[in-house]
């Protein structure tokens, strides 16, 4: 389920079918990203105090299943440009993952492999 939420922002049909529109070919390449709940803020910031160009901030959230807890965010002058850099970064960040799972999956198995393979030398030695 993807939720897209607005803060300090006028909700817009277009920004939220743009990022449903990038979110969407993630959810197609990491498959277990569809039992995860993923929470898009899309946010502005401006000072009141200070001067200068609105910022927008859009923040990716993953919530529940096998990538819980995975946040990016970025900040930029438009809100299309920080949609795409999270979008970026996320991929990124769930390819690292699926990497480290792999690279932890091999290595016990390596090391499971070489427990064996010295207990068949030590029954050998010891029949022989």
């Amino acid at each position: 389920m993807i939720q897209v939420k607005f803060k300090n922002l006028d909700k817009s049909e277009l920004a939220r079918e743009a990022a449903l529109e990038k979110i969407e070919p993630l959810v197609e390449k990491f498959p277990d990203l569809q039992q995860s709940k993923i929470l898009i803020t899309l946010e502005m910031e401006n000072s009141a105090l200070q001067a200068g160009p609105d910022m927008f901030k859009v923040k990716l959230h993953i919530i529940r299943g096998r990538y819980d807890g995975i946040t990016v965010k970025k900040t930029e002058p438009s809100l299309y440009v920080a949609l795409a850099e999270v979008v970026d970064h996320m991929l990124e960040v769930l390819n690292r993952f699926g990497d480290r799972a792999r690279v932890k999956a091999r290595k016990r198995a390596r090391a499971l492999l070489k427990n064996t393979e010295s207990e068949v030398n030590f029954d050998m030695q010891n029949s022989g």
